[in-house]
């Protein structure tokens, strides 16, 4: 009979805590490029850090607990961090939704719906050769911008934040 008991009221709590764990996870939001340029233009003080990811790239995956460490350690400050997803829309939800869950991803988290990259890379950054991991760091009130097509250390990313903010 106890035994019982302690079967329903584990299977309970188990169901408690992927409820809790699930309405806590964020919902990724899939945008356009010109929901893009619009952040790209934010007239705020804040500093944005954008990285350009991709659930399929090593190297994106490798570096993105640097920006979630630096989300965590500028949370209180105007910084921003944004990972904006390059991966299909059509991959929303078993893949994207997917990873950001089980990595526990905190940062603001878009998925850029747009199939074309010759169409808008060049309009956002004439520099940029499609290449990812890219992260571009800006603060539109202070007219601070920077751009950088490469993986980048922790060490990295913390010197570039600092640079700016």
């Amino acid at each position: 009979m106890i035994a019982q008991k302690m079967k329903v009221w584990m299977a309970a709590l188990g169901l408690l805590l992927l409820t809790t764990a699930t309405a806590a996870a964020q919902e990724v939001e899939v945008i356009k490029f010109k929901d893009l340029l619009e952040l790209r233009k934010q007239p705020s003080d804040t500093l944005y850090v954008v990285n350009f990811w991709a659930t399929w790239c090593k190297p994106c995956i490798k570096e993105l607990p640097y920006f979630e460490a630096a989300n965590q350690k500028y949370k209180d400050q105007p910084v921003k961090v944004v990972l904006v997803s390059l991966d299909a829309v059509e991959d929303l939800d078993k893949r994207v939704n997917t990873f950001v869950q089980r990595r526990g991803l905190k940062s603001e988290v878009l998925l850029l719906d747009e199939v074309d990259g010759n169409t808008w890379i060049d309009k956002l950054e004439p520099k940029w050769s499609g290449a990812i991991p890219a992260t571009m760091v800006f603060n539109n009130k202070q007219g601070t911008y920077e751009f950088r097509e490469a993986e980048m250390t922790q060490e990295e990313l913390n010197a570039l934040i600092e640079k700016y903010r």
